[in-house]
């Protein structure tokens, strides 16, 4: 039950600091996102956890992906990647869509280069070298 608690406190204050990023006040929010100003208020403060329903509007007047609302929520596994998809995700500097754009070069970096590893392992076996960790 206590986490259930720590869950809606922490995807309140999420969503209020993603609102003072986006510089837009909470009855502005409630009006983009139409649910009441009172509501958003009491999910703000902890005191309710909004639906899956409810966080996709509040996403879409925040400007932000769902997703990034639902793993704050609990409802999906925070996305592996290690420490530098981490450290991204949690920058306070950027918003929603740089962070994705940023994770999406990233994940593309780390694919090429596992690719180009697998070719020169391989080459390096074919060859009857030993591998460059044993050249090391």
């Amino acid at each position: 039950m206590e986490k259930v608690a720590g869950l809606g406190r922490d995807i309140g204050e999420y969503i209020k600091q993603q609102r003072s990023n986006a510089k837009i006040s909470l009855r502005q929010l409630s009006k983009l996102a139409g649910v009441s100003n009172p509501y958003l208020s009491q999910i703000e403060r902890g005191l309710r956890k909004p639906s899956a329903e409810i966080l996709q509007q509040i996403a879409k007047g925040l400007r932000i992906s769902a997703e990034a609302l639902y793993v704050q929520a609990g409802i999906l596994d925070l996305p592996t990647g290690g420490p530098v998809a981490d450290a991204v995700r949690a920058d306070a500097e950027l918003n929603e869509r740089q962070k994705q754009v940023l994770l999406d070069v990233y994940e593309s970096f780390r694919k090429e280069n596992a690719v180009t590893q697998s070719t020169v392992e391989k080459s390096d076996v074919d060859n009857n070298r030993p591998l460059r960790s044993e050249q090391e």
